[in-house]
């Protein structure tokens, strides 16, 4: 028979099965997490972000789609977080809505009436971004998300953190087919030790942190390398503020190839602290737009032959409201270019 046949299925060109370059995922929920007045961890921190992605826009359009997934529920968690964690957080911010006040849980985490939410949106953004580059709709992803989550420990909230979106986020990959081995890169200008408590054991997830020391929270020290089967798994770069921003670069790089001498991963995730940027007023690092760009284009191109390009990166730090829209509008341009 000549010509198509209508009955049988026609093949999608090849274009239409190409994953798009970068997912931006975020929820409105998360810009709801109220900290209360000259908290630096603020409402317009996202505000910003957005604000310097829109006047991007003709530069980025076709290259970036806002997603907006569902989010987590409260047992996705638990993937990284103790039941009692999880179960005194909500707790707490059920106080906050029963009071309508903004409620501490340590001098720097606060809960307000929406954190909850927020919470569990910025996760569900993690979860879902790892899912659609595994999959294949998006080579990169970006998570505009807060409360941001480095500082998370297993059992507790600290540090601006309620919850650590990047390790619920590896523990999800490591639950898909063909995800054995994850490697979270964090380049916040403070240590993620949360990130480092919740996989100090485990030998499928390498932690490799640059930070400014001494510094808070006082962790990240060379020595702590990992403990039981994960020794060797963690990588501490401590670093003094005010050096030449090269030399940041060199350091973290260097970590970097030192790392994948001896892991290959299948999953490259990013903790992307802009706060380890020239004008943050929380930090002491010099890194400037330039820089960050290096570090994704280099993260991505010496990870690319087990991780085969697929990264998440997620907010962290990042709180001069100017610079922060200018570093992450760098970052997506970085993650686009990289895996083209």
């Amino acid at each position: 028979m000549n010509g198509t046949d209508a009955s049988q299925p026609v093949a999608k060109p090849e274009s239409a099965t190409r994953p798009k370059p970068v997912g931006l995922f975020q929820h409105p929920d998360c810009s709801r997490h109220d900290t209360g007045w000259g908290h630096p961890e603020h409402q317009g921190r996202l505000r910003a972000v957005m604000g310097a992605l829109e006047r991007a826009l003709p530069e980025l359009h076709g290259d970036v789609t806002p997603i907006v997934p569902e989010p987590a529920e409260a047992a996705t968690l638990e993937l990284a977080h103790s039941p009692g964690h999880v179960e005194r957080t909500r707790a707490s911010c059920e106080r906050s809505i029963e009071t309508g006040r903004i409620l501490r849980l340590d001098p720097d985490t606060p809960v307000s009436p929406r954190s909850w939410d927020a919470a569990l949106a910025a996760v569900g953004c993690g979860v879902a971004a790892v899912d659609a580059v595994l999959d294949g709709e998006f080579r990169a992803a970006f998570c505009a998300v807060r409360p941001p989550g480095h500082h998370a420990t297993r059992d507790r909230a600290m540090g601006f953190c309620l919850f650590n979106n990047i390790a619920v986020a590896a523990r999800h990959a490591l639950t898909r087919p063909g995800i054995e081995r994850v490697l979270i890169v964090d380049w916040d200008v403070h240590h993620g030790n949360g990130t480092q408590d919740i996989f100090y054991d485990d030998p499928s997830v390498f932690f490799l942190s640059m930070h400014q020391h001494p510094f808070y929270p006082g962790t990240g020290m060379a020595h702590e390398r990992g403990r039981g089967e994960g020794e060797g798994a963690t990588l501490n770069l401590p670093m003094s503020a005010g050096l030449a921003p090269e030399r940041y670069v060199e350091t973290l790089l260097d970590g970097l190839d030192r790392t994948l001498a001896r892991f290959a991963p299948d999953l490259t995730l990013i903790s992307a602290g802009f706060d380890a940027g020239a004008e943050d007023p929380l930090g002491g690092f010099t890194l400037t737009e330039a820089d960050f760009t290096t570090l994704a284009h280099e993260v991505l191109g010496r990870t690319r032959g087990t991780a085969r390009n697929r990264v998440v990166s997620f907010l962290e730090g990042g709180y001069n409201p100017d610079e922060l829209g200018r570093n992450v509008v760098s970052h997506l341009t970085a993650l686009r270019d990289a895996t083209a």
